[in-house]
């Protein structure tokens, strides 16, 4: 057997070299568009074609489709998932796209939801319910319909961009998850029979005959109609609910962006609190009554011996929101928070612990939901054409 010259060798087993895998650190938004990719690619595998859209397609279709559509037109995207498209779907040619991305309806996009597995992986249904089993949940109480739907509209179009953006996420409504039955309060989003359920009010406090505290509500859904039915029957009904979700604040991210920079520094909070105070104006309005702002250090040292200062209203506070802020002057935010709300503002006084007349301030009377959409608008630089009418109770564009 002739010897191999050790060139000759090395270049022969060159070629069974297997490729080593590219190291590479991404930062937490990379990591989400990749991952949001990767599901595009699952979906051209399973299904041979690249995602469309069409109100005759799955909801998941759609989402993909737009998802798509935003990588496609961004540069930076293309670079980065260059590697993974083998199917060449982001190169697919223009005037094969559809131009205008269609806008989702909320009654739809939450009636396709509404099997999402509990692991809070929205592209994995765990049980799509039958015609007859939804049209069972929907009688859960007796929906009439909404007359005042209008108020509403914007609040659930609102949470619909939010599911879309992951500003908000559902969450299995499960007792071992922490979530009580005191947890149901106004301004709070469910999915229920694959409908978006909005706890618009609450009636005051009833003792039911097992010796529990119960209220009536009034709960909206998001295929304009209504139903007045107990805290209790709600709560039982989203546990019953397999697809029963609870739909989270929007507090849990930084405002302006998705993920924090390494480079971004920390501006300080919003916070949303609702008084425990005994003044019969904050009696009565104690459900929209909230005082809204911003502070740099941390909520609980801001709030340290609210009861003995006036503009507390000289009483224990609750913490009902919170909104992180990065990168973003506090004064000039706060000052445009309370621009917005102004119409609002609870206009009284009351006196302080030695006798002096005190007119606090930054208390206004607005759902919490609405407060929730402002803070959407404030990140997506839409604010500025919207400010609270008092008397439809929502955000109107001026």
């Amino acid at each position: 057997m002739a010897d191999l010259d050790l060139d000759e060798l090395r270049a022969e087993l060159d070629d069974f070299a297997q490729p080593q895998p590219k190291r590479s650190t991404y930062t937490p938004l990379e990591e989400r568009i990749i991952a949001g990719f990767e599901d595009i690619i699952r979906f051209r595998e399973e299904r041979g074609r690249a995602p469309l859209h069409g109100e005759d397609r799955d909801i998941f279709e759609r989402l993909y489709a737009v998802r798509l559509d935003r990588l496609r037109a961004r540069l930076d995207s293309r670079a980065l998932l260059a590697d993974l498209d083998s199917y060449g779907l982001l190169d697919t040619p223009v005037e094969q796209a559809q131009a205008e991305p269609e806008e989702l309806d909320p009654d739809e996009l939450m009636a396709q939801l509404e099997g999402i597995e509990a692991t809070g992986d929205i592209t994995k249904l765990r049980h799509v319910q039958t015609r007859e089993e939804r049209r069972a949940a929907e009688e859960i109480a007796n929906r009439e319909r909404c007359a005042d739907f209008d108020r509403f509209k914007p609040l659930f179009q609102q949470v619909e961009h939010d599911l879309g953006s992951g500003v908000r996420e559902t969450r299995p409504f499960v007792k071992d998850a922490g979530f009580s039955k005191a947890e149901i309060s106004p301004g709070q989003f469910f999915i229920l029979g694959g409908q978006i359920a909005y706890v618009a009010e609450m009636g005051d406090p009833i003792r039911a005959p097992n010796g529990e505290t119960d209220a009536r509500l009034r709960v909206i859904y998001s295929n304009a109609t209504e139903s007045d039915l107990l805290l209790r029957s709600l709560q039982r009904a989203l546990y019953k609910d397999e697809a029963g979700r609870r739909i989270t604040e929007p507090s849990a991210g930084p405002l302006f962006q998705d993920q924090a920079d390494e480079d971004d520094s920390e501006s300080g909070t919003i916070y949303v609190l609702r008084s425990n105070s005994t003044h019969p104006l904050v009696t009565e309005h104690r459900k929209v009554l909230h005082k809204i702002g911003v502070t740099g250090g941390s909520v609980e040292a801001r709030l340290a011996g609210v009861e003995k200062d006036a503009t507390y209203l000289l009483a224990g506070v609750e913490v009902v929101s919170t909104y992180k802020l990065f990168n973003v002057n506090r004064r000039k935010l706060e000052a445009v928070i309370h621009k917005v709300f102004a119409p609002a503002q609870m206009d009284f006084t009351i006196s302080d612990r030695f006798g002096n007349p005190v007119k606090p301030r930054e208390w206004f009377l607005v759902p919490l939901a609405v407060i929730d959409e402002a803070v959407s608008r404030i990140r997506d630089g839409s604010i500025t054409d919207f400010r609270y009418d008092p008397t439809e109770g929502r955000l109107v564009h001026v």
